[in-house]
């Protein structure tokens, strides 16, 4: 049977280029360059899609709970795709399954541009997290696989760098996409990507596959499916508007049972089946299982609020999406120069001390924000995302390198799996209970500033006849409809501050989760590897002649 045409095509390139062969120097980074390509690909789509949810609330008439799904669906479907992606790799071939998940994404993409109503948009960005979900584990196991480990974390460092371009550049193409197009074209702009991706793909990657296939545990697969879907519909409608019962509704309480049950099954499906869709031991492995931890309380805490940032931009400081999306470009710029130096500090001397120095920085950043006002200056916001874009920087590359460090090339495609699916387990959460929680708190500042906004008080009497005054030379409108306009005027101010103080209490909090994931760090055992000392030479006896 005659060979493929690709496969033909490579076997040319291969011939004509020694440095596609993999026992070249040049091979490893060529394969890295091809990996960076895809995960530059699905990080600038989330970030793409922070700066597009105020326009997308306002083409579809949705309102912060609602729009949040458009995150949540995909960094759901993300975590449940990543423990099944190592089985697909293992299986199938890791070329073939990145290739595939680059596919998925390209084409998913594409139908998120053609997305005629909200659920539609729904259902593709599903899609689409599924092909992010293959990506991401698979990648950074392809290059964890092809560096050695003294040359690992300067590999993580570089592939990082492809997700702190995205940071940078995200926003600021999605702002001037949509200012200047419409908000359907920051899905496509991942096509032209997509398919220098996969090409890359096709012709740079040899084909790997494990040596013993093992068995898919589909209980396993969907008991946790099952149990992140329900706890995240339970976490996101606590405080919807169509749940009229609240938190003791039947319908959040059936979720929160069937998450139960269904965690349950998983676990004891995972520990009684030969071959378990995530392999719970690896927590046996102390380093991998803080690292978790630790990932978790970041994805929680980062993930989880910063979707609110560009919405308060837009909504509250008037910014348009380009000059929202530029207000970002600095996190990527930070964090793409820092990464490298990191991650070669952890490589010759310890990985912890950048690994805490990220985890303060981060949570400081989210304290800054925490004051935001009505009244806040561009420097006030600039600043802390330079400090943050640092703080991912030194954070990402050690603590990865520290997590599997003791892991076992046959089981890391599983480990950077799991590692990816806590962090997005922990986004999709922050989501969902920060989206509540911002709720929650917005009806408790309205109340608060309504009890303070008495209509009887001459402040208030004052301040209704001066906008009644500019509201009759502005527009020539007659005094009844300008003082109900300079009413409607007050009220709007005191909605946006409401709005403005529910989000500080957010990033309070999330700054202080963050924070805690100092403490797991100091528990870290790391090797010292300082300067990668060289082993003791035998001393030399002189022989007698």
């Amino acid at each position: 049977m005659a060979m493929p045409r690709w496969r033909a095509l490579r076997s040319t390139l291969i011939r004509d280029y020694p440095q596609l062969r993999p026992e070249h120097p040049t091979y490893r980074w060529l394969v890295l360059s091809g990996v960076m390509i895809a995960t530059f690909m699905a990080v600038l789509d989330a970030t793409i899609v922070n700066v597009a949810l105020s326009k997308l609330m306002s083409s579809f008439g949705v309102s912060v709970d609602q729009v949040e799904w458009v995150l949540t669906a995909y960094l759901l479907i993300f975590g449940v795709m990543l423990p099944t992606s190592g089985w697909l790799a293992d299986h199938l071939g890791y070329k073939l399954i990145f290739t595939l998940g680059l596919l998925l994404f390209t084409v998913s993409s594409f139908l998120c541009s053609l997305a005629w109503d909200f659920n539609a948009l729904i259902f593709f960005r599903v899609l689409q997290g599924a092909g992010s979900g293959i990506l991401m584990p698979v990648g950074m196991a392809i290059i964890t696989r092809e560096f050695p480990p003294e040359k690992r974390g300067i590999a993580l460092a570089f592939w990082s760098m492809a997700a702190s371009a995205s940071v940078s550049l995200g926003p600021a193409i999605g702002g001037y996409l949509i200012d200047h197009y419409s908000w359907h074209t920051i899905f496509d702009v991942n096509v032209p990507v997509g398919i220098l991706g996969m090409a890359a793909a096709v012709i740079v990657l040899r084909e790997h596959k494990a040596a013993d296939s093992r068995s898919f545990d589909l209980i396993g697969f969907l008991s946790l499916s099952a149990f992140l879907t329900s706890l995240l519909l339970a976490l996101s409608s606590g405080n919807s508007a169509w749940n009229t019962g609240g938190w003791t509704s039947n319908y959040i309480l059936t979720c929160f049972a069937i998450s139960a049950v269904s965690l349950v099954i998983f676990l004891t499906t995972e520990f009684s089946v030969i071959h378990p869709l995530i392999e719970l031991n690896l927590f046996k492995n102390f380093n991998f299982a803080v690292c978790n931890v630790v990932l978790f309380l970041f994805g929680l805490g980062m993930f989880g609020s910063t979707f609110l940032l560009p919405i308060y931009l837009q909504n509250s400081l008037d910014y348009t999406p380009l000059q929202a999306g530029l207000v970002f470009l600095p996190v990527g710029i930070m964090q793409g120069s820092v990464a490298p130096l990191a991650g070669w500090y952890g490589d010759r001397f310890s990985p912890k001390l950048p690994s805490i120095l990220g985890v303060i920085l981060m949570a400081f950043t989210f304290y800054q924000f925490s004051t935001l006002s009505l009244f806040t200056e561009s420097h006030d916001i600039t600043f802390p995302l330079l400090l943050r874009g640092i703080a991912m920087g030194v954070l990402f590359a050690p603590l990865m390198a520290m997590a599997i460090s003791d892991i076992p090339h046959q089981k890391m495609a599983q480990a950077s799996g799991l590692l990816n699916v806590i962090r997005q387990i922990g986004g999709s959460f922050g989501v969902a209970m920060f989206g509540t929680i911002l709720t929650r708190r917005t009806i408790y500042h309205t109340a608060m500033y309504g009890e303070q906004v008495n209509a009887y008080s001459d402040t208030f009497k004052q301040t209704v006849m001066k906008l009644q005054s500019w509201a009759v030379q502005a527009s020539g409108s007659t005094t009844g409809a300008a003082a109900t306009k300079a009413k409607a005027q007050i009220g709007m101010f005191v909605a946006n501050q409401a709005f403005i103080q529910a989000i500080d209490d957010v990033f309070l909090l999330a700054g202080g989760i963050i924070i805690i994931g100092v403490i797991p760090l100091f528990l870290i055992r790391t090797h010292k590897t300082g300067a990668r000392r060289r082993p003791a030479q035998k001393p030399v006896q002189a022989q007698a002649e």
